[in-house]
């Protein structure tokens, strides 16, 4: 809940099993960022309950950092330290947070960033990366952590087109790998072909949950609306 007493979401319920890749679709404001942050606990929900396997996660006696290194979260806005290179990105949180030797460190580092096709940027500091770039080093940093699952929030909302797709192959990537996932997106095509279950919200509420082939087959009149619009832009 907001202040003012606006519910940004209400009644939220899903469940992501390991290894799946679950997409939330839905407009601008229907709160699906905003389970993400609940999830990763960015956000404190004001009620409910939060679980990372059979550990319930958003209790007070939770170590929020433990928390956050079990679970990757991929920004819109990339998030990288300008005056450190690529690796030291990808290094930081690893001798930082988990106590890696540098050595131990950049070797995880460099293997992740083969992973995801930027290796021979390793030494570039992100002002010299595209923003597709810059979001596979965003991908590799989390990475490099080995969650338990990863977030993207609209990881390709703030790419140019013709950078989309290097990204989204990316993500495909690490599906057919069997990361467990949750991707708020608005590439519904994304979605159809890449997710295992697609969440659609609407309102702050699920408003309709099933296998991918619901985009082509909605069996909600708000889910219609909504594909109807997103055709209709295109």
């Amino acid at each position: 809940m907001y202040s003012g007493g606006v519910h940004a979401v209400r009644g939220i319920s899903f469940s992501v099993k390991e290894g799946e890749s679950v997409a939330i679709i839905g407009s601008s404001g229907s709160g699906k960022s905003t389970v993400l942050r609940c999830i990763n606990r960015l956000i404190e929900p004001t009620e409910g309950e939060v679980y990372l396997k059979d550990e319930q996660i958003n209790t007070p006696h939770a170590n929020i950092n433990e928390v956050r290194s079990r679970i990757g979260m991929v920004f819109q806005s990339f998030e990288l330290f300008p005056h450190l290179k690529v690796i030291d990105n990808i290094t930081l949180g690893l001798i930082q947070v988990r106590g890696m030797a540098k050595a131990e460190a950049e070797k995880q580092a460099l293997e992740v960033l083969e992973r995801v096709d930027m290796l021979d940027r390793k030494d570039a500091y992100p002002g010299n990366l595209s923003g597709g770039q810059k979001q596979r080093v965003a991908i590799a940093r989390s990475l490099a952590m080995k969650p338990e699952v990863m977030l993207f929030d609209e990881p390709t909302s703030a790419l140019d087109p013709e950078l989309i797709g290097s990204v989204l192959q990316t993500i495909r990537s690490l599906a057919d790998d069997g990361m467990t996932m949750v991707v708020v997106t608005h590439e519904i095509g994304f979605a159809r072909d890449v997710a295992d279950r697609v969440v659609y919200m609407d309102e702050g509420v699920v408003a309709e949950e099933g296998p991918s082939s619901i985009i082509n087959e909605p069996k909600t009149e708000r889910m219609r609306k909504f594909l109807s619009s997103i055709h209709d832009e295109d």
